[in-house]
């Protein structure tokens, strides 16, 4: 394991490639990175194998801030050491932060965003292919048996229901403990009992900084996006109940209508949703208010990541840990489906869509086709609709 991590150059510069790429061409949202991730660093690169690749991913799952850039952060310190980790990290922010500036310079000049509905409707099937191809490789993976299985469809049935991810999560992984010392698995039903109320969201847990309404200040813009990173758990739309809650209600440095708008832009652009605090950094203190604000938001998986990634061999060889995370790993994977189901929903409208999505996973069937042209081709495909009328 010491020589996958070795930090020399070569491999900085490659995870630094990679996650640049990534960062610029990844669409739709934390589950599909994360099977971008899978294709290209499992399959195509072959830098970890799917086990350790979920095993990562479960660790993700366990700590707050955005998933898919921890998984980066991850990746890179298995490549590349510290110096990798920071090169992955970085490489999958920025290019999504710079086209986040654009669009916040734009909104703020103009006070409109540009129309790009129909460069989304070609690249979310695309998109959706994607996902459903990378979940069918690691669910052969998380799922080896029925145990695993049914502790994956009572944690779906968990998060449909209602229950929060981290409790969903941490009950998986006692559920998996309690059967592997009992030798069978009636355990998971009784499992879930202590998994089963929906914990508040981190961000409702929180208390909140400071009282009425006041002047924005750097200092506090940065110590509010810290305070984010640092806690939440959970999708874009957590993240626009944290923000409502303290930037419009509380506060008043923005109105509603701004919020939805920089969460809309986090949502449609490629790289980490959690761009989002650069767009709101911008229009409460111009350039200097989104570079903290990034900052702000992203530093702590830095150092969560950096803590925690070391870890992570280590809890595969201990029995007791293992077990707990083999549960968390198929606690995510069924966490991931639903994630899909609802993609699926609101990326199929019409036949056209139907038979973008199709023809990208026959695509990416049959041949190793980089997904980044695929989504290009998406892009294309809704251009020309478009023009089509």
């Amino acid at each position: 394991m010491a020589g996958e991590r070795r930090d020399d150059g070569g491999r900085v510069r490659e995870v630094a490639g990679v996650f640049l790429r990534l960062g610029a061409t990844a669409f739709g949202g934390p589950a599909a990175h994360v099977a971008l991730m899978d294709r290209e660093i499992v399959e195509r690169r072959g830098w970890v194998d799917r086990q350790t690749f979920l095993d990562l991913l479960a660790a993700t799952n366990l700590i707050p801030g955005p998933n898919s850039t921890e998984m980066a952060i991850h990746l890179g310190y298995h490549r590349a050491g510290v110096r990798g980790l920071v090169a992955a990290g970085v490489c999958f922010i920025v290019p999504a932060m710079l086209i986040v500036l654009g669009f916040a310079w734009f909104y703020r000049e103009y006070g409109s965003l540009p129309q790009v509905e129909w460069v989304l409707w070609g690249i979310k099937p695309v998109i959706l292919a994607v996902v459903a191809q990378a979940r069918w490789g690691l669910g052969k993976t998380a799922l080896r048996g029925w145990p695993p299985a049914a502790l994956a469809a009572a944690v779906a049935a968990g998060s449909l229901l209602g229950a929060g991810e981290v409790t969903l999560l941490l009950g998986a992984g006692l559920a998996s403990i309690a059967a592997a010392r009992v030798r069978h698995w009636a355990a998971p039903g009784a499992g879930l009992a202590l998994l089963w109320p929906a914990a508040a969201e981190a961000a409702g847990a929180v208390g909140a900084m400071g009282g009425a309404a006041v002047a924005p200040t750097l200092a506090k813009l940065t110590l509010f996006f810290l305070k984010v990173g640092s806690v939440l758990y959970g999708s874009g739309y957590v993240l626009l109940a944290f923000l409502q809650a303290d930037l419009v209600d509380r506060w008043g440095w923005l109105t509603s209508t701004e919020l939805l708008d920089a969460v809309a832009v986090g949502q449609f652009t490629p790289g980490p949703v959690f761009t989002t605090a650069t767009f709101v950094g911008y229009l409460v203190a111009g350039l200097p208010g989104a570079l903290l604000a990034t900052g702000g938001i992203f530093l702590p998986s830095f150092l969560f990541v950096g803590l925690l990634s070391p870890l992570v061999p280590r809890m595969r060889r201990s029995r007791i840990l293992a077990s707990f995370l083999d549960g968390v790993v198929a606690g995510s994977f069924a966490l991931m489906a639903v994630v899909t189901w609802y993609l699926g929903r609101a990326a199929l409208p019409d036949p056209w869509t139907w038979l973008l999505a199709l023809g990208s996973l026959g695509v990416l069937l049959r041949w190793r086709v980089n997904s980044a042209w695929l989504v290009a081709a998406g892009g294309v495909a809704g251009l020309l609709r478009y023009l089509a009328g």
